[in-house]
């Protein structure tokens, strides 16, 4: 996602015939034409749009380029008027869609300077999915479902790719989870990197993407999960297993201690959202 591919080729579903602004192509096309270039590329992208079509579907044009990965982060983009004509909307459509976008968290206006892409496809997907789910309903036994999952296989493969550097680097958050006694927010920071680190060990993109999303959507919940020192206790040993089978390079009981501490802290959220 986001990646350093050249332009090559066209952009699938709704941007046919556009050429991909990967990090090195449009690096290189900065440096030979400035703006004007990324600008052209992304107008021709978006393609034009029923008359009278609505905002919230401007929106969520753009919303789909931005996140497909193939604008590069930093990039500024083509002005109101620009973007108006090639979608064939009035101005105050675009300017009401790129509002609710920097909302989102999505382009960032600098006044004076124009409008920019915030960060890069991997990152703002979570930021916009993450707004899905507090506006709108969503099936969390699923996604917890989907997390046990993926956080399972990738203590699997984690098991045999993780360098010492790494387990030590885990074995550092095992120790500051036991530390942080009745801080629970300083326990909750332990955990998370705990898990990040997994998946940084388990040296696979895109496994490492989704479960980014997957926490992001659960992030309103999970940051409240462990809402007790017991339940805190019960985790850092668990989380503590996982590790042992890490340091003794074995992907079975990788799995299986990810999935005993995936069992409990889902039903955790569980009970918290029962309360």
């Amino acid at each position: 996602m986001g990646g350093s591919n050249r332009v090559s080729g066209a952009v699938h579903g709704p941007f046919e015939c556009a050429g991909r602004l990967g990090a090195s192509g449009l690096t290189e096309r900065h440096e030979m034409a400035g703006d004007s270039s990324s600008s052209a590329q992304i107008v021709d992208a978006l393609g034009t749009m029923p008359t009278g079509t609505p905002v919230s579907e401007v929106a969520r044009r753009l919303l789909d380029l931005f996140t497909s990965g193939s604008v590069e982060p930093g990039t500024r983009l083509p002005s109101e008027r620009q973007l108006a004509a090639s979608l064939g909307v009035g101005r105050s459509a675009v300017r009401e869609a790129l509002a609710a976008l920097e909302m989102l968290g999505i382009v960032q206006v600098r006044p004076g300077s124009g409008t920019f892409l915030r960060g890069q496809a991997s990152e703002l997907l979570p930021q916009t999915l993450r707004w899905g789910l507090l506006i709108g309903e969503r099936n969390t036994s699923e996604l917890l479902e989907l997390r046990s999952g993926l956080e399972i296989y990738v203590a699997r493969i984690a098991a045999t790719r993780a360098d010492q550097a790494a387990r030590d680097g885990l074995r550092t958050h095992v120790r500051e989870m036991r530390d942080a006694g009745d801080d629970l927010a300083a326990f909750t920071r332990a955990d998370l990197a705990f898990h990040l680190d997994i998946a940084e060990a388990a040296d696979n993109r895109t496994l490492h993407d989704l479960l980014h999303v997957v926490r992001s959507l659960l992030q309103v919940h999970a940051d409240r999960a462990v809402h007790s020192k017991p339940d805190a206790e019960v985790a850092a040993v668990e989380h503590e297993a996982v590790l042992d089978a890490l340091d003794a390079g074995d992907p079975d009981a990788a799995a299986s201690a990810m999935a005993v501490h995936m069992i409990t802290a889902s039903d955790r959220v569980t009970r918290l959202l029962a309360d």
